[in-house]
């Protein structure tokens, strides 16, 4: 059976990022933004992070665990510094969208705050056109066994979760109700072969 990542395992891992730092009377914001430099336009990003945010110090640490497995993430304003998200404006959806080309996946942060981004729908709905195949919700909850039960749109997209192989090697799993599953790696690689159960 299949966990999720949980609240506190993001915030162990943005406490972990903060000694690494040796800033941690910062805060998470502060800290990103003081370590960013603007991306590279031809740039390539192995996962675009869609997320609300209000949710900062969960997003530090979803990085941090997402970078230490080895994947190339976009987090906006980490990557693009710039960058007003409090402000919808045609510049940012235009550097947003270059963004999106330049990632091969898309996950999408699911916290109780996503429901209430601006940002967040149209990303999905974005990448999603964009790139079939290439979206899935990372829920982000309080207790890694709980049942996830998001917005209702977000049901057609596969979930993110970690479990165990036969050898007792664990992994991130990218799993969709009818379509199979695949591995995080495989899917950030921008290959959605997903396999039968």
């Amino acid at each position: 059976m299949s966990t999720y990542y949980t609240k506190s395992e993001a915030r162990s891992a943005t406490a972990t990022a903060k000694q690494q730092y040796k800033r941690s009377g910062k805060a998470s914001t502060r800290i990103l933004l003081e370590e960013a430099t603007a991306a590279s336009k031809y740039e390539t990003f192995d996962i675009f992070l869609s997320h609300a945010s209000k949710d900062a110090d969960l997003i530090l640490g979803v990085k941090a665990i997402l970078e230490n497995q080895g994947y190339k993430v976009y987090v906006d304003w980490v990557d693009d510094a710039q960058l007003d998200r409090s402000k919808v404006t045609t510049q940012t959806a235009e550097l947003l969208r270059t963004r999106m080309r330049q990632s091969k996946s898309l996950v999408w942060v699911a916290t109780e705050a996503a429901s209430d981004s601006k940002w967040m729908p149209w990303e999905l709905g974005y990448f999603d056109g964009f790139k079939p195949n290439q979206v899935a919700i990372l829920p982000l909850v309080d207790n890694a066994y709980e049942t996830f039960k998001g917005q209702e749109y977000l049901a057609i997209y596969p979930i993110v979760g970690k479990d165990i192989y036969r050898t007792g090697a664990s992994d991130v799993f990218v799993e969709g109700a009818g379509r199979g599953w695949t591995t995080l790696k495989n899917f950030a690689s921008g290959s959605a072969n997903f396999r039968s159960y």
